[in-house]
This record gives C-alpha cells, structure tokens and sequence, in this order.
C-alpha cells in the first residue's frame, strides 16, 4: 500500500501532464490565430467571388448625380475591360453583386494579382465611393 501512495501526487494532475496541457493550448491558439492570417490574406488575393457576407452592412445612400459621376468615372477607368455596359469583356460581369461596399473598395485599391491592376494611384476615395455607387445601381 506504501508503494502506490507514494506514486501518486498529492492533489490534482502532475506537472507534467500540467505542461502538456499548456503547450497543447498554445499550439491551438498559434494554429487559430494562423489560420485567420492565411483567410485574410487569400481573401485579398483570390479572383474568386466571396460568398455573401454573414454580418449586416449597409449599404452607403446614393442620389442620381453620384451615380451619374460614378458612370462617368467607370468609362474612363474601368470599361476598357469591364465593357462599357459593366457586363464583362476582359473582366467580370460587375451586374448584381452580392459583396459589401469595403469589398469593393478593396478591389479597386488593391487589384486582383493577375487579373485586376491596383488603382490606389488613380482614384481616391470619393472617386471610390462614386464607382460603388453606380456598381450598386445595376442590380
């Protein structure tokens, strides 16, 4: 009976056993936090089209002249590949697109590796903000 009291802690688990337990929680939190890294970044490289954002934004208010401005912008910067009709030529078809406004506005500033250039040196923000005003007006 002496024998196996003695291999037995006195309260609770051995340290090692403690240690494995943190190192096994660390190895979770760096793979997580790793994994949110990784989606972010593919998610500023991919050509695809995301899938429908899960959290509510809304959308900014447009008025006719912004979208009227936001036309006149699209034919200078983007119809030479979108199609003066925004249906697609070169680039996709921008009619119904079911991506938030700061989707959008990352596209156009960063472009698609690839397959879009970046426009940060042409356009600025209200030039931005005029472009997804008209890409909303063609659903």
């Amino acid at each position: 009976m002496d024998r196996i009291d003695k291999k037995l802690p006195a309260r609770g688990r051995s340290p090692r056993a403690a240690v494995a337990i943190m190192a096994a929680a660390l190895s979770i939190a760096a793979a997580y936090g790793l994994s949110l890294k990784l989606r972010q970044l593919a998610a500023t490289t991919s050509h695809e089209q995301p899938t429908p954002e899960d959290w509510f934004e809304s959308h900014m208010t447009t008025s006719p002249e912004l979208i009227s401005q936001g036309r006149a912008r699209f034919l200078d910067s983007c119809a030479h590949c979108h199609a003066a009709d925004a249906t697609g030529d070169e680039g996709p078809d921008l009619h119904g697109l079911e991506v938030s406004d700061r989707y959008i506005a990352r596209t156009i500033t960063q472009g698609i590796k690839g397959e879009m250039p970046s426009f940060r040196k042409k356009l600025k923000g209200d030039d931005i903000l005029r472009l997804t005003a008209y890409l909303r007006s063609l659903n």
